[in-house]
Order: structure tokens, then sequence, then C-alpha cells
């Protein structure tokens, strides 16, 4: 199968988890009867709480996630393939990880990934975030196998380690995914640039489905979700408001990228001096 429609789901969701399940499940549902084989949902897409201990306390293990058994099941139903962008998934250690789930089209779980890296940042106006304080930090890449070939798995601020992509690339991964809740400031900045750049150097599809909005705490997220072509052309983009963004994704097109700058058969290594 070399083409696949795809779909990304853009929301802005609340700290109510049965309301996000429902808002996310209602759009999931349009997309398919718009003929999407493959959607994707973005971070965090049925929980985004305000506070650390908050977070934690409305954290579930994940073999009786709410949210999980509901998306498995609509998967399942509908004959797709879905990206739960994250979930918060309570672990042993007291924290949670910020788990990414690709569910096949009979529910099951082709590939989970915890976002490796944590967003510790101080922003201008006083914006501040420590994610380690709350999230187990993930150890391990996800290459998940697909009916349209290998997908790698990674979660918003990974988007600014490109070594983890060229890993993926190197691994022949054809597609990407990036489901992000990107703050507004740093999304203006740099969000755009930075996916197609992981489009661009490794040849492969980029999935990027985003928040948007205003969350609890007066948390401001960037929208803007992006599907873009392993050339670096922009297939489908979002706004700032919730949605449904569709783009067809001929896989073929891969192969001609990398076939026109064979970058990934180029890396050396060497040796770092001074």
């Amino acid at each position: 199968m070399t083409v696949v429609k795809t779909a990304v789901i853009q929301v802005n969701a609340s700290a109510d988890m049965d309301e996000n399940i429902q808002t996310a499940s209602t759009m999931i549902r349009t997309a398919k009867d718009q003929g999407a084989q493959l959607v994707c949902t973005p971070e965090n897409v049925t929980m985004m709480e305000f506070g650390g201990d908050n977070v934690i306390a409305a954290s579930f293990p994940q073999d009786s996630h709410p949210a999980l058994k509901a998306f498995q099941a609509l998967a399942k139903e509908l004959d797709i393939w879905l990206l739960v962008g994250s979930l918060a998934v309570k672990q042993d250690s007291g924290k949670v990880a910020n788990r990414s789930f690709l569910l096949n089209n009979e529910g099951g779980i082709a590939g989970q990934y915890d976002k490796i890296h944590l967003f510790d940042v101080d922003l201008e106006g006083g914006e501040s975030y420590r994610e380690s304080n709350t999230f187990d930090g993930g150890e391990q890449a996800v290459l998940a196998d697909t009916p349209w070939g290998k997908l790698g798995m990674s979660i918003c601020y990974d988007v600014r380690f490109p070594h983890l992509y060229r890993a993926y690339g190197q691994a022949g991964a054809n597609i990407i995914t990036v489901p992000a809740a990107f703050t507004k400031p740093t999304g203006r900045a740099h969000w755009e640039v930075l996916l197609r750049a992981r489009a661009i150097e490794n040849g492969c599809f980029v999935i990027a489905p985003g928040q948007c909005g205003t969350h609890k705490g007066d948390r401001e997220t960037y929208g803007h979700s992006l599907i873009i072509a392993p050339w670096g052309e922009i297939l489908s983009e979002a706004g700032e408001e919730p949605g449904i963004f569709m783009a067809d994704l001929d896989l073929s097109e891969v192969d001609k990228a990398r076939g026109k700058v064979p970058s990934l058969k180029h890396d050396r290594p060497y040796p770092l001096k001074g």
C-alpha cells in the first residue's frame, strides 16, 4: 500500500478526562467518515492538567487507563490505525510516563513510546516548566511496523534533538510522528522550521498533531498541526482552532526524496577536536 489517507486531530483539551475522550472520539469518527486510515492525536490528548501533583493524581496505570481502553475499542470499531499522542501513565516511581501509543486496526498496541527529552525551561514573561519533577523520561526509541512501512515515534520537545530522528531515518522510517503541546512563544519561533528540518534531513513524512488554545492555569499552546512531505513541503496545516486536517501520504515520495539527496548514506564518524 503506497498511499495512506491521514488525519491529524487538533484539540483544546481541558483537565476533564471524560470530556476530552468524548471530544477526541467524535473527531476521530469524523476523520474516519472522511476516509482516514491513519488518525493522529496530540500530546496529552485527554488531559491538560495544571500542576505536577494534579497530573500525578489524575493519571492511571496502563492496564486500567480509561482513555487507552476507549481508544483501543474505537480503533477496532472503525478499522483504523490510531496514534494516541500521549497519555499520563502512572509509574511505580510515583511519577508518570508521558506515553504515546500507536494502535493498529484491531485495537492492539503496535508501538508505545515514553517521551525521552523532558521540557525543563524558563521562558520570557515568567512562564516556567519542570517536566522532570512529574515525569520519568523514556529510555528507548521506538520504531513500529505499519501497513505503510516503519513509523518512528517521538513527542513534542524531542523535536529539538535531531539525533533521535536521524536514528529513525537510518533505520528506515517512512513516517515520524511528533504529537505535541507546544507553547505559544516557542511555537511561533521554532515549530514549523524544526519539523520541516526533521522531514528534509531524513527524507520522511512528519506528522505533528498539536494542542491549541488556552488550558487550565492559563497555559497557551500553539496549534498549527502539520503534515510534512519528505522533500519538506507542507501538505496540511492547521490554524489556532480545534479541527481535523487531512492529507494523502504517498510513500513512494520517501524513496524519491532519498534518491535526490542520499544523505542517509553519507553519515561518517568523526572525532571532536578541541
